[in-house]
């Protein structure tokens, strides 16, 4: 990333479908079109991951993999393509109705289509990339896979519950299960391979239409994910496999007994031991994936809000200190630091900072966050950004530039808002005049939710922290992706020098 540029933040579970939620066939492809007709550089993607489920949410964040892809993302077009699929068969499947993502429906649609794809896929020779495939990402596939296969076998919520051998991971009882599981096994494997097929389908239509992709490493595990299973030792856990902290942040603009998010928290001295050799793993892998990527909770490396188990809200957490400078350092060694973006929202100290700066990360800006009265000391307010950060009008976890002007912005934050702008702004044109200041701004990158470029209210947001229902739910209509829409987008991208 080395000139100014824009982009769109858009979930891939938010493109258009009739199978209950986006995934990577025919609709990301032409997203991609709409993009490039727009002038737009970059699509900004939420995390990938399949979400742990033992919380009954289908959070991103909640990711029960650091590497797995979510096979709810496969595409059934690209499985008739590839013969894995009949046709007749998607024309069985049931109208879903559009606008919202239906995650229990989608699961019903493609759990049946994916063990039909299986099982025809087995009664051929499984090609050359299909082994390589099995091969290069053995560090990961084979304890996802029996964490899966163990998980849908003995039909317990939580895998501290399994047997003691299983917990615990001993050899003799590893083996007999990858014996006994090995046709699950072979099922979540194929998945994946798919998955990752499709993924690097995609990847190359973005580069082929000068589209980076932006993607998403969230800091936490879910408990529940094979991860926390597989390398327990990386973990603050007890004897009995269970957390001894749980990650969240305090009190804050979000909620005033802070937000308790639940996973557990690293050994971050066992990390250190392990020269992060986990970490570098999940970066190399994402790096392979994205152009970009954004290290969700930054200020979680430096120091981190650690919640005693078993607490109701995160009020009475504690900071802790993390490993910092050592942890980005070593992540370094594997891309320059243009590929990296720090999320450093939330809590932020000058240790943070510092560190955001010394190692040439690019920081976030949130424009929602600025016009408190505060201009010379904000750094969300636009004249204060610098070339090494990028900007948003409002993130996935904000509300709509609409809804938070509409229920959120005071009086007073709206008159400085309109004063900023240069005339009145309303709840008809603030989503216009964010993008604008944004677009405008000193920062290098400026992303803009597809929310916020079609000027949706409070009924379109993604997701409001600290709470659990209703998030994760928006889905854009075919009809809301229109041609005028993409050339006004590119006068302005051209506008604002993001060319």
């Amino acid at each position: 990333m080395s000139r100014r540029a824009s982009g769109i933040l858009l979930p891939v579970t938010s493109l258009p479908s009739r199978y209950g939620i986006g995934d990577l066939g025919p609709w990301a492809y032409r997203f991609v079109e709409f993009l490039a007709r727009a002038g737009q550089r970059y699509w900004q993607v939420l995390p990938l991951h399949p979400p742990a489920q033992d919380r009954g949410t289908f959070c991103p964040y909640d990711a029960g993999s650091a590497f797995a892809g979510n096979p709810l993302l496969i595409s059934p077009e690209w499985l008739v393509r590839e013969g894995l699929v009949r046709r007749a068969e998607l024309a069985d499947v049931p109208a879903v109705p559009s606008g919202k993502v239906q995650y229990r429906l989608a699961q019903r649609i493609k759990s049946r289509m994916l063990r039909a794809a299986y099982e025809r896929f087995k009664g051929t020779r499984p090609p050359e990339s299909y082994r390589q495939f099995c091969a290069e990402n053995r560090y990961w596939l084979e304890d996802f896979a029996a964490f899966v296969a163990l998980g849908r076998h003995l039909r317990t919520r939580l895998w501290c519950s399994w047997p003691a051998g299983l917990r615990d991971r001993q050899p003799g009882a590893l083996a007999e299960a990858r014996r006994s599981l090995a046709g699950t096994m072979g099922q979540v494997t194929f998945e994946q391979y798919v998955f990752f097929r499709q993924a690097a389908g995609l990847r190359g239509w973005c580069l082929d239409h000068g589209v980076g992709l932006i993607g998403d490493v969230p800091i936490y595990m879910a408990y529940q994910s094979a991860d926390v299973w597989a390398h327990a030792r990386l973990f603050d856990l007890t004897r009995a496999r269970l957390p001894r902290m749980v990650s969240g942040v305090p009190p804050d603009a979000f909620s005033r007994t802070g937000q308790l998010w639940g996973n557990p928290v690293y050994n971050w001295t066992t990390c250190s031991r392990d020269g992060f050799d986990w970490w570098v793993q999940r970066i190399r892998h994402s790096l392979a994936l994205f152009d970009v990527v954004r290290l969700d909770h930054f200020r979680g490396f430096v120091g981190f809000w650690a919640v005693p188990a078993g607490h109701r809200t995160a009020a009475r957490g504690r900071w802790c200190k993390g490993p910092g400078q050592k942890l980005i350092e070593r992540l370094l060694r594997q891309a320059p630091a243009r590929r990296f973006i720090a999320e450093d929202l939330g809590h932020i100290t000058d240790d943070v900072r510092d560190l955001i700066r010394d190692k040439g990360l690019m920081s976030t800006r949130v424009l929602q966050f600025a016009f408190d009265g505060r201009p010379a000391a904000n750094p969300h307010y636009p004249h204060n950004h610098d070339s090494c950060c990028v900007v948003y009008p409002g993130t996935h976890d904000n509300d709509t530039a609409v809804g938070w002007f509409t229920t959120e912005a005071d009086a007073r934050r709206k008159k400085e808002l309109s004063g900023y702008a240069g005339h009145p702004v309303t709840a008809r044109t603030v989503h216009e005049d964010l993008i604008r200041l944004a677009l405008g701004s000193p920062a290098q990158l400026a992303i803009i939710a597809m929310q916020d470029l079609l000027g949706l209210g409070p009924e379109a947001r993604m997701n409001r922290p600290a709470t659990t229902r209703g998030n994760w739910l928006w889905q854009l209509r075919p009809d809301q992706m229109t041609a005028p829409m993409a050339q006004r987008l590119a006068s302005w991208t051209s506008l604002y020098g993001r060319g």
